[in-house]
């Protein structure tokens, strides 16, 4: 595991860059960005429009080290350039900025309230092939639909299990049961999960760490523990369908706890926009998600 980019996301001020649409939420992210299904025909299509909006993200001026600590990306970006330089390369070595991998391939269906991932079949080749590539670590997204205990001890062993391949390639695993923000038990899903998180993280083996995704709390604070556990390296939010203002407003009531948002980081970016216009905006935005998460 590389000494300085671990120092990097255990100490740095910011925040992570969520920039790993897959090919199911792709569409609607190139939907907000301006380019609609009528603009391309083929998957293929879709990913060249995608990997260039990402691009154009990664190479803003507005976009570096000083206030983005690391971006998830696809693994599809994974293996692109951006700059001319292999994505995860341009990111360390020009901007400063951490790589992390999307390693999971989507959600299962639900069960007990819950959707654990699909099957990762290739998953130890594709780790050997992140870590080759200079990826740091890997994030896999579970989602939780409410207070369901049994559903929410499923989410939370598959998510360690999995974890616990990942350190054994030397990758920094983050694990992400996200809670819907839209579950009318919402506070009571983050209790149990909160307990099972604990409970996991005890068996974590003495000298390995693994950061945590999770979205927003109903309860300002609520994380506390989990932000403070030695087995915890950083514990980062998800936006989960806040809009950006309301995301930060949260975030910044959240003490140690940093952004780790997609959907409200490209809020407002457009295709059709100048690099000066795209830029600006841009900037305003990793301002805006970097003072939230600097509380």
């Amino acid at each position: 595991m590389n000494i300085e980019m671990l120092n990097k996301i255990a100490t740095g001020s910011g925040f992570i860059a969520a920039l790993d649409q897959s090919g199911g939420s792709t569409p609607n992210a190139l939907a907000a960005y301006g380019i609609g299904e009528d603009q391309y025909q083929t998957d293929a299509e879709m990913y060249d429009h995608i990997h260039a909006m990402r691009s154009r993200i990664c190479s803003s001026p507005a976009f570096g080290g000083d206030r983005v600590l690391g971006a998830i990306l696809f693994e599809m970006t994974m293996d692109r350039d951006i700059g001319g330089q292999p994505a995860p390369e341009y990111l360390w070595n020009v901007k400063g900025v951490v790589p992390f991998l999307k390693c999971d391939k989507g959600l299962a269906d639900e069960a007990d309230d819950a959707q654990i991932l699909k099957p990762i079949p290739d998953l130890s080749e594709l780790l050997v092939r992140g870590r080759d590539k200079g990826m740091f670590g890997t994030k896999m997204r579970s989602v939780i639909k409410a207070a369901n205990p049994v559903g929410v001890a499923a989410v939370v062993d598959q998510q360690f299990a999995i974890g616990r391949e990942i350190l054994a390639h030397g990758l920094m695993p983050i694990i992400e049961p996200e809670v819907d923000i839209r579950s009318a038990t919402k506070a009571e899903a983050e209790e149990l999960l909160k307990a099972a998180l604990v409970a996991h993280l005890n068996d974590v083996p003495d000298g390995d760490q693994v950061m945590l995704k999770l979205s927003l709390p109903s309860v300002d604070g609520f994380y506390r523990e989990l932000i403070e556990h030695p087995k915890v390296l950083r514990v980062v939010a998800l936006s989960g369908g806040y809009s950006r203002a309301e995301a930060n407003e949260i975030l910044a009531r959240q003490t140690g706890m940093i952004a780790s948002f997609s959907r409200a980081l490209t809020e407002g970016l457009r295709a059709d926009q100048s690099d000066a216009e795209f830029d600006s905006t841009l900037d305003a935005t990793i301002a805006s998600i970097a003072a939230a998460s600097a509380t």
